[in-house]
């Protein structure tokens, strides 16, 4: 009896368990200012969260926005706060390898917060394949494709500027889809905008926009015919609405999909109910986790809806996570745009991410399978090196 007693005790202290939870903000320049609807990017912002595990393993999560608070209701800034303040008494002693049954426990505990909640769910999968000695691809269910597409989005503002970008891609056969961001200018000149890209392309490549929720039911009927007649292929998000996108389908050429309205399996559900999309963007963040991900595609799967995969511009770790989770989808018909680290000017990893022949090759190590270069996140830190030269300069 005795025996036995001291065999349990033994096992449970041997479990790994989550001892700390490190944050940090590192800001990084891009490589051009980067147009939106609702702002410009002149730069990116990266939250990186660190769970360090009794067994001295270290998994490494990424929660990033766009454009700050000006896409939605998170910032790098407050998942720092919510994950320092709320998540890590929550976590902290838990069992590290029930990655669900704690994130289970987190989401009792906390309410919203999906995109600091994907982070940590990350960190914590990337530290179990590392423990298992396993992708974390294969975590979520085994991956089907180890090279995706990505789309490059072209975002400068100007027609002539964004075609020779365009070029530049092409030439070195890094995209041949591109979307380009719309909305911030009169339909009638966003319209022009793409017609003349897409004219200058050809069949050499495929031209898609994002409108960011900035039109109208009125304007996306103009909108939405005027693009098809353009030769774009596929419209994301003229609307804000559910209902809205559902008043807007399959009255035109150009295939419509959903974006900002989507924010994880009960927001696909009811997309799907009520017929609103053809092609949903599954963005990890947005949805409130990799396993939130895999739930919304299975939704869209049995609904007909087709996949892309979708980014929030995130650095190179939210980027390999999305990888990994797409990389497991039975169905991706549009491919990716998991391009946001080729944004970046500055690399933070050991070894870069293999973007070539039009795609980007799932990393097969354990965990993400990616390694942190801990100096330049150290220069790039907020209130790091970089300001401390600056200031002695």
């Amino acid at each position: 009896m005795n025996t036995t007693s001291i065999s349990i005790v033994s096992t449970a202290a041997a479990l790994p368990l989550v001892e700390r939870l490190e944050t940090l903000l590192i800001d990084l320049p891009t490589i051009r200012p980067h147009k939106l609807s609702m702002t410009t990017m002149n730069g990116q912002t990266l939250m990186l969260v660190k769970i360090h595990c009794s067994d001295g393993i270290v998994g490494i999560g990424e929660g990033t926005t766009i454009g700050g608070l000006a896409y939605g209701g998170e910032s790098p800034e407050s998942m720092k706060l919510a994950i320092d303040t709320y998540f890590t008494p929550v976590m902290v002693g838990q069992d590290a390898t029930r990655v669900q049954a704690l994130m289970a426990r987190l989401g009792k505990m906390v309410k919203e917060n999906r995109f600091a909640k994907s982070a940590v769910e990350t960190a914590l999968l990337d530290a179990h394949g590392k423990r298992l000695g396993l992708p974390v691809s294969e975590l979520l269910g085994g991956r089907r494709r180890d090279r995706l597409p990505v789309a490059w989005t072209l975002a400068s503002g100007d027609t002539a500027k964004d075609i020779v970008e365009a070029e530049h891609m092409l030439s070195i056969r890094r995209h041949k889809v591109f979307k380009l961001k719309i909305g911030a200018r009169s339909i009638r000149e966003d319209v022009a905008h793409v017609a003349a890209i897409k004219h200058a392309l050809g069949d050499r490549g495929a031209v898609r926009v994002d409108v960011n929720m900035a039109w109208s039911e009125t304007e996306a009927v103009y909108g939405m015919a005027a693009l098809a007649d353009a030769g774009c292929e596929l419209i994301e998000q003229p609307v804000a609405s559910a209902a809205g996108l559902a008043h807007l389908m399959r009255r035109f050429p150009a295939a419509l999909m959903a974006d900002e309205s989507l924010h994880g399996p009960e927001s696909a559900f009811e997309i799907a109910r009520v017929h609103g999309a053809d092609v949903f963007a599954i963005k990890v963040e947005q949805s409130g986790g990799l396993f939130n991900a895999l739930r919304v595609a299975a939704i869209a799967d049995a609904a007909g809806i087709e996949l892309y995969g979708g980014t929030m511009l995130e650095g190179a770790f939210g980027t390999v996570a999305s990888a990994h989770a797409f990389s497991t989808f039975a169905n991706l018909q549009w491919g990716t745009e998991l391009f946001g680290p080729l944004l970046l000017t500055e690399e933070i990893l050991v070894t870069p991410l293999d973007y070539s022949d039009f795609e980007l090759t799932v990393p097969d190590g354990p965990g993400l399978g990616i390694t942190l270069d801990e100096d330049r996140v150290r220069f790039f830190q907020r209130d790091g090196l970089r300001k401390t030269v600056s200031i002695a300069k």
